[in-house]
């Protein structure tokens, strides 16, 4: 049975955001679209993608990627040899243990923040959180520099689950100034979206489109806006997703497949993102909660990272196996870690001052454990880096000019935060 062990801050509750109205996509019809598997097959030959698994909650460092076994801090779990020589998880996490040669460690973050809300908006985003001010999400950024002018499919996806307690989650999927068209497509449940049901014949829906083309294109003469742009682009990805809606739906993978990433919903969701990715998709982000453990942490840990560990393990695998690891980045970060020292709950609290983040796949050195805490992980002592300097990593990583910049309504917007700059040892 699952429980709930979140803080209970309001930052946890979000309402559920719609993509696209159902009667938008009824009206779409079912009359002639293009197709996207030339378009997928184009993109995965020359374009890099991103996949960032979002622990939410604040997943603890000592019991994933930097334990501390034997010390005052370092609770009832020892640690294992991975694939990578003299690199040892804690014991937790046995398959993806299997699977580090694929992957890297940065295990001195400091972030001197332990808010939630805080922390989702600056590891998405890679800046400080100050008043007055909205920067794109990663996913917003990941999308707008990798998405190919041809491509129909919505280019930032977010993959999360509806049950039980809701998370910080999708309303920070912002993109800000970038515009509505690099806005998340929600995906709950990994159900696909709900396209509404064609009452008419494609010869009837295409007589409508043009008449409704028609009607925009003299309104947009008189009152053209950003918001008329949006709107049009909206309705005519509408029209693309009904004609390519099995992009999105993970029951058709095989039932071999479905049983290998076992039966929970992150499995599952897991599974939909491989599939998402084969379809071309530049920016997915399956989110995992909820690893807020202020009591009972060891417990609760054993749970979610049992959930965990499969669908991941197996999902880098694949990705590895049919080749997509050279161009998908994949990354599993949190909003902070947890406290070493353990309260009287036998809980961890909100510690952003040591902890880890988990990197690879394209334009990653495999193998690579970067930066050093302590002893019994209080403090980082070699390669202080924080969320801008990830930011930077992964879009550098996935081939983005991170210094450069977004021109948008001729003004020009920085990338990422012009002050911080990519983890270059971590860089293939």
């Amino acid at each position: 049975m699952k429980h709930s062990y979140a803080c209970g801050s309001a930052e946890h509750v979000v309402h559920r955001r719609a993509f696209l109205g159902s009667s938008v996509l009824g009206a779409a019809g079912m009359g002639e679209l293009l197709t996207s598997s030339a378009i997928a097959e184009e993109f995965k030959a020359s374009h890099k993608q991103v996949l960032n698994i979002f622990l939410h909650g604040g997943v603890s460092q000592l019991e994933t990627w930097d334990p501390k076994p034997n010390t005052d801090t370092g609770g009832p779990f020892r640690t294992i040899a991975t694939s990578v020589p003299g690199t040892h998880i804690c014991e937790l996490l046995p398959r993806t243990a299997r699977q580090m040669h694929h992957l890297s460690v940065v295990r001195s973050l400091d972030t001197k923040n332990g808010d939630h809300a805080r922390g989702v908006v600056e590891m998405t985003t890679g800046r400080k959180q100050l008043p007055g001010t909205d920067y794109p999400h990663l996913g917003a950024v990941a999308a707008k520099a990798l998405t190919p002018k041809t491509f129909t499919l919505p280019s930032h996806i977010l993959v999360r689950q509806t049950a039980g307690k809701r998370n910080v989650e999708s309303e920070f999927h912002k993109a800000a100034y970038l515009g509505p068209r690099y806005a998340n497509m929600a995906i709950y449940d990994a159900k696909p979206p709900e396209f509404g049901s064609a009452t008419s014949s494609p010869q009837t829906a295409q007589r409508r489109n043009g008449l409704r083309e028609r009607f925009n294109n003299r309104f947009a003469r008189r009152r053209r806006s950003a918001d008329t742009a949006a709107y049009n682009f909206s309705f005519d990805q509408a029209r693309q997703l009904l004609a390519q809606r099995d992009a999105f739906d993970v029951r058709k993978e095989s039932k071999r497949d479905q049983q290998r990433y076992g039966t929970s919903p992150f499995g599952t969701h897991c599974l939909l993102a491989r599939r998402l990715l084969e379809h071309g998709i530049p920016y997915i982000q399956v989110n995992h909660a909820d690893y807020d453990t202020h009591h009972e942490n060891f417990n609760f840990h054993i749970e979610q990272l049992g959930e965990f560990d499969l669908p991941f393990s197996m999902l880098i695998a694949d990705l590895a196996e049919r080749g997509m690891l050279a161009n998908t980045l994949v990354c599993v970060m949190s909003e902070f870690g947890r406290t070493p020292k353990i309260n009287k709950t036998y809980g961890r609290d909100h510690w952003g001052t040591a902890w880890s983040v988990l990197l690879g796949g394209t334009g990653i050195q495999p193998g690579a454990v970067v930066g050093k805490t302590n002893k019994n992980g209080t403090e980082v002592v070699e390669r202080v880096v924080d969320h801008g300097h990830v930011f930077h990593t992964i879009l550098q990583a996935a081939g983005v000019d991170s210094k450069g910049h977004f021109e948008v309504g001729e003004r020009r917007f920085p990338i990422a935060d012009p002050a911080k700059d990519a983890i270059t040892e971590l860089l293939a």
